[in-house]
């Protein structure tokens, strides 16, 4: 089975991937475009938590008796500002109207219900830099493990052209706390010029996972497990938004031993 799930290039679904496809147990991710004036409802189960991500234009979106209007305003997921999200429990219906252009992602998890609806305000995220040179990439924490939710990790990151990101590579694929945890984790992967690519290798120690993956606008990347290494070529900006959920939720990585040598120069 490739790792690798193309976008639709036309309709209102990008891409979707649940349990039952990617033959795993924790992490769904599907992202939809919406036409302005259009209206999309996206239903969770009832054993599952939900993080509805408004990536670019605006959104008006009621969950239960609660509406939200005028939410988010990015013309693209390259600019220099903070998403808006919602988190919502098992069960919950996100009602999501487009007030112009947009596009949005929800991601789900296994959950109880023991966490209320409650939107994420774009000025609440942490905004951080990760690695230095060639490596540097720059990160916003949308629902990181210090706020509340039961199983959700999401995560989104820009890579400039010609950089390396998720690297040295790294894993997430064993118990083995608190050195390493176990996440299952898609990408979704945005480009800039939209008809560039990104390169993105997903690979195990024992390599019985070993697969490299040419990435286009809208493509999702799965990682059951296993070192996941992303490459913007020159010339092409990259973005991506990370879902990460597992039996526990924390977020603790191996480096490739191979490749670590080079975070001491």
């Amino acid at each position: 089975m490739t790792l690798l799930v193309k976008a639709m290039p036309t309709g209102e679904a990008i891409v979707k991937v649940t349990p039952q496809t990617a033959r795993w147990h924790y992490v769904g991710f599907e992202a939809r475009r919406l036409a302005r004036g259009r209206t999309t409802r996206v239903e969770l189960p009832a054993d599952r938590e939900g993080c509805l991500v408004v990536l670019t234009g605006t959104v008006d979106v009621t969950v239960g008796e609660t509406t939200w209007r005028g939410l988010g305003g990015r013309a693209s997921v390259f600019d220099d500002r903070s998403p808006v999200a919602i988190y919502a429990p098992p069960s919950s219906v996100f009602v999501i109207e487009a007030v112009d252009d947009a596009e949005v992602a929800v991601a789900s998890a296994p959950g109880t219900g023991r966490h209320g609806v409650r939107l994420i305000e774009s000025e609440s995220m942490k905004r951080s830099v990760r690695g230095t040179g060639a490596n540097t990439r720059y990160v916003c924490d949308i629902l990181p493990e210090s706020e509340p939710a039961e199983s959700l990790l999401v995560v989104e990151v820009l890579t400039p052209a010609g950089h390396s990101s998720s690297y040295p590579p790294h894993k997430h694929d064993t118990d083995a706390l608190p050195e390493e945890s176990v996440l299952e984790e898609t990408y979704y992967h945005r480009i800039d010029p939209p008809q560039g690519f990104a390169f993105q290798r997903v690979y195990t120690d024992t390599r019985d996972i070993d697969e490299s993956m040419a990435v286009g606008d809208h493509d999702v990347v799965m990682v059951p497990r296993g070192y996941h290494p992303v490459v913007m070529p020159h010339g092409y900006r990259g973005y991506y938004l990370n879902v990460m959920a597992g039996p526990r939720r924390e977020w603790h990585f191996r480096n490739d031993p191979a490749h670590e040598w080079m975070i001491a120069r």
